[in-house]
């Protein structure tokens, strides 16, 4: 993995931004000091299970990881820049762990606290090896950014405990996550420690899950029916929540919960890298292709339906009633980067970008203190607020949860953003990103420093420069959105090869060379599937990698009265006053005027008024106070 230093100030706004806001509020956020949010108790919890305090446990019975992943995240930043005071604080939760942690290895504030006799009896519903996977990833994270080995250790000693608990062999347990993400994060501990049990406990995991006789409608037995959430007799579980419903080699759609199926793809494709197993790889390749192809909303969110966070079927994309949680997407791009390091496809790369610049970014506000856990495509606040069904649409961000997965998630994804613009393969650097940066990269060919500039998604304009002298090869992404591109060479054209969906230029690079491309971007009106009910009539306005939408602010209430007129040419134009500076579409089109207080009338055509519709980026929606908003609107 290559780690590049961010440079572009788009970017490096929202790193300063949580650098000196969102980490210290979720500081407070974690230690119960916020007013007016929900109490998080994670860190009281871990107190209580290290003798430090005394107390039942409180909150989520996964309520350790949004500690875990608050550590990652300040790891990440230290990386980019050290800081004491932030270095200390981290230390400070890894003493209360180190505190907390029983003598064979075992750590779970809820099970310390609750009763170490009921551990590993509910892995579907309680989440021990979720903690687990997000307590190995801040670990190496934050043993990557220091050198500092104690939560390494921690962990290690965790994972130990659970290889010899989990297994086919006699006295072991045949089981494996209710909640994936342990997959993945063992693949990420044996890059760091190269102990082959890491690696093979991940893929015992993978292997062991959705065979039969099911593991986790055994253990619902065993615990006479009763779980964790649903205390009461139900006819069967329904193992697809938990994508336990077959052998992951023999899934072909997404199924179940959003987070969980795509935190699991991650690990698969990671550990078909590591083993070079095709057959799960071939999975992965088409359990992608049902995301993208059937699955996806347009700006990069899934999981359609509140109930079980799930997906549902093909092309069922409903915007109203959407779920789309921002962990979901965030999982989406840990899966599309996982396939990126296993083969270049830059349908992987549009995928996770789409993510990143809409759903991703647009989970957490301008001021760094209030999120999204749910990403809709339309909001009506009245309905939102009085309509039983649609109450998981919140049209304002939160101040916290409480189930607070998605802001520290939010966090340490933008705080490892330097890892996902490139990847040095063999002799070949490949661009996947474009945004401003600086990467080091070691290729076969000599040591390549490049350096990147760009106004990028403002405008499509890239800047690579040279800074060593090496050969080899620069793989320049070609976005799906693009349709055309120029590239020079110190100024003379360059024909390159294009690789599925990269454009290969090779040479003796020296230091000087500059590398310039060029993608056009223009204003698009997207039709969806036609399958796709929900949008039918309706149009989504993108430019480059950004969706855009009506926000009630700009174009005055009830916005399903506009249609766009897409035959009379937008305008854009960036307006560095708004939203922190912004691209802005303006484009022409009609209100519909209707004065009759009937419910029902006849209708009568020639009642509408021209009108100019005002477009702003997805991301940015909601940080004006109140309001309706609608990415797909009607045209005419």
């Amino acid at each position: 993995m290559n780690n590049a230093a961010v440079t572009q100030p788009f970017w490096r706004a929202y790193q300063a931004l949580l650098k000196d806001v969102v980490l210290p509020y979720q500081w407070d956020a974690l230690h119960d000091k916020l007013p007016d949010a929900e109490k998080s108790y994670a860190v009281r919890n871990m107190r209580i299970a290290a003798g430090l305090e005394e107390g039942p446990f409180a909150g989520m019975v996964f309520q350790d990881s949004d500690l875990y992943k608050w550590i990652e995240a300040a790891a990440h930043t230290l990386r980019d820049k050290p800081d004491a005071a932030l270095q200390a604080q981290v230390d400070q939760l890894i003493d209360t762990m180190e505190k907390a942690q029983r003598p064979d290895g075992y750590l779970n504030s809820f099970y310390i606290i609750n009763g170490l006799d009921k551990r590993f009896t509910n892995l579907r519903e309680c989440h021990e090896l979720y903690c687990l996977g997000h307590m190995v990833e801040a670990a190496v994270a934050y043993y990557d950014a220091t050198g500092k080995s104690r939560l390494l250790d921690i962990a290690c000693r965790f994972v130990a405990l659970v290889d010899t608990i989990f297994g086919t062999e006699p006295g072991q347990l045949p089981g494996y996550p209710g909640h994936q993400v342990l997959e993945l994060a063992l693949v990420k501990l044996y890059a760091v420690t190269k102990n082959e049990r890491h690696l093979k406990l991940a893929q015992y995991f993978l292997d062991q899950r959705g065979r039969e006789p099911n593991y986790f409608r055994e253990e619902w037995e065993k615990l006479g029916r009763v779980g964790h959430w649903n205390r009461y007799d139900r006819a069967d579980i329904d193992p697809r929540y938990n994508q336990a419903h077959l052998p992951v080699r023999e899934q072909t759609e997404a199924v179940g919960h959003a987070v969980r199926a795509v935190y699991m793809y991650a690990g698969m494709a990671a550990v078909a890298r590591e083993t070079g197993d095709e057959s799960l790889m071939a999975a992965c390749r088409t359990l992608f292709r049902n995301i993208a192809e059937k699955q996806l909303y347009i700006t990069g969110g899934i999981g359609q339906t509140r109930y079980g966070e799930a997906f549902t079927f093909d092309y069922d994309l409903p915007g109203d009633t959407v779920y789309a949680e921002t962990c979901a997407s965030i999982g989406l791009v840990f899966f599309a980067r996982e396939l990126l390091l296993f083969e270049h496809d830059a349908r992987y790369a549009d995928i996770l970008e789409t993510a990143l610049y809409n759903t991703v970014i647009a989970g957490m506000a301008r001021d760094g203190k209030h999120f999204f856990y749910v990403n809709p495509l339309e909001t009506w606040p009245e309905a939102n607020l009085k309509n039983p069904a649609r109450h998981h649409v919140k049209p304002e961000r939160q101040a916290w949860f409480g189930c607070s997965c998605c802001p520290p998630n939010v966090a340490r994804l933008l705080a490892s953003l330097g890892q996902y613009i490139y990847t040095a393969r063999d002799n070949t650097l490949f661009v996947d990103l474009y945004i401003g940066s600086r990467i080091e990269a070691e290729l076969s060919g000599g040591r390549l420093v490049l350096s990147q500039t760009t106004e990028y998604p403002w405008d499509g304009t890239v800047t690579l420069r040279v800074e060593s002298d090496a050969e080899g090869t620069v793989a320049l992404r070609l976005p799906g959105w693009c349709e055309g591109y120029a590239v020079t060479v110190n100024g003379a054209d360059c024909a390159g090869t294009v690789k599925s969906g990269y454009l290969h230029i090779t040479r003796a690079w020296k230091a000087g060379d500059t590398v310039s491309l060029t993608l056009p971007m223009r204003v698009k009106f997207m039709r969806a599937h036609e399958a796709v009910r929900a949008e039918a009539g309706r149009v989504a306005v993108t430019r480059g990698p950004l969706v855009y939408c009506l926000e009630q602010t700009d174009n005055g209430d009830n916005l399903s009265r506009l249609a766009v007129s897409p035959d009379v040419p937008p305008q854009y134009s960036f307006e560095p006053a708004l939203l922190g500076g912004v691209g802005v579409i303006r484009c022409a089109g009609v209100r519909g005027a209707d004065d009759d207080a009937r419910l029902y009338h006849e209708y009568a055509p020639g009642r509408e008024t021209p009108a100019e519709l005002v477009f702003v980026p997805y991301f940015a929606w909601g940080n004006r106070g109140l309001g309706e908003m609608a990415v797909w609107v009607r045209y005419r």
